[in-house]
């Protein structure tokens, strides 16, 4: 669904440099290629603090730790996403509270989310799923009348623009109290291994989670508080570094190729194609159609037949998943989430796509309609 060799080769002379500058100066941990990442990071986004962390689920725990939960405490947090999103949320002692999602964005639904606040609640976990953001502008306003923190799970998102009511415009991950967000190879931004981030505008906040992806240690060997050990390597930062610079780049070509998908797609009834929000832009982590009176496992088959890569993002929702068969009994009502797992269907995507590769893909999914 990638091409992260082609994308490498692209880059290969500044990656090889800086991945040996790396090896010459031995400085394998919190080098100074993890400084200088954090640091730009933080320009591009425009957010006060991040702090970089091994991978994009440590995150999410990380943020949840800093925030003083009690075990029963409930997060509020779409179904239709990875399971990551709530397996910290359970891994914390923690009670995940599955919200609906909107029909044509796939992310998290502002009426659902209202009737799922009860005295317990305290986090919202919004996702910005594909690469769209969540409806931020009215979450933060829930949010605030409801005395709740807000923790953006921006893994699929990063360099996605907010536009709020007045105008003003937000990158995601920078609206709530804490974003979090993913480094692996195929994400937007992806490093040649696992990484990841957390970003906020709050110094106290900023602090706890740095002392908490470091053992609790407020210096070393004075461990404060209970921390985990989740570290972004010198070596991942220095490859980032590099990638940040090209990453609207990376996304410009995404949304080019999304252009070429839904003016392709848009003369068969059978496919709806991503919508994009009036106050969203959409960086196409993934591209992914709904099918309409298909089968879908028949058009699957169709196009692994002509070599065509397609996948399914997600085929069991969280409030499904076994690993929460304790809260069966809680009768989620879920409509549109139940709807969409059977008919939702990922294309390749990436920033290393020919237009002949482009014809291909098409013409293998038109050839299943015809």
């Amino acid at each position: 669904m990638v091409d992260t060799k082609n994308q490498y080769l692209a880059i290969k002379k500044e990656v090889d440099q800086a991945i040996q500058e790396v090896l010459d100066s031995a400085a394998y941990i919190n080098g100074k290629p993890v400084k200088d990442f954090a640091q730009n990071l933080s320009t591009y986004l425009k957010v006060n603090y991040v702090i970089p962390c091994a991978n994009g689920t440590d995150a999410l725990q990380i943020a949840m730790m800093a925030l003083g939960l009690q075990p029963g405490d409930e997060i509020i947090t779409p179904s239709f996403t990875y399971i990551a999103t709530t397996e910290v949320v359970a891994l914390l002692g923690l009670k995940p509270v599955f919200v609906d999602v909107d029909p044509t964005t796939f992310c998290m639904d502002i009426e659902s989310l209202k009737k799922a606040i009860t005295p317990r609640t305290k986090v919202i976990v919004p996702v910005h799923l594909y690469g769209h953001a969540a409806p931020m502008e009215p979450i933060m306003e829930i949010a605030k009348e409801h005395n709740l923190y807000v923790i953006e799970d921006n893994a699929q998102a990063i360099g996605c623009d907010y536009t709020f009511s007045d105008g003003t415009t937000k990158k995601t991950g920078t609206i709530g109290h804490i974003g979090a967000t993913s480094f692996y190879p195929s994400k937007n931004l992806g490093a040649f291994g696992d990484g990841g981030a957390l970003c906020t505008n709050d110094p106290l906040l900023a602090d706890k989670m740095t002392m908490i992806a470091n053992h609790g240690q407020s210096a070393r060997y004075y461990h404060d508080i209970v921390g985990c050990n989740s570290r972004l390597d010198s070596i991942q930062a220095a490859i980032l570094n590099i990638k940040l610079k090209k990453l609207d780049e990376y996304n410009i070509a995404r949304q080019k190729v999304a252009t070429y998908y839904n003016e392709a797609f848009a003369s068969i009834k059978e496919i709806i194609t991503p919508s994009q929000a009036n106050y969203s832009s959409h960086v196409y982590h993934q591209y992914t159609i709904q099918l309409k009176g298909v089968n879908r496992a028949s058009l699957m088959e169709h196009l692994n037949a002509k070599d065509i890569p397609c996948m399914i993002y997600y085929p069991v929702p969280g409030h499904l998943q076994k690993m929460f068969g304790e809260q069966k009994n809680n009768h989620w009502h879920l409509p549109i989430t139940d709807s969409l797992t059977p008919c939702v269907c990922s294309l390749p995507i990436h920033t290393e796509m020919d237009e002949t590769q482009l014809a291909y893909i098409v013409e293998g999914v038109k050839s299943f309609f015809n």
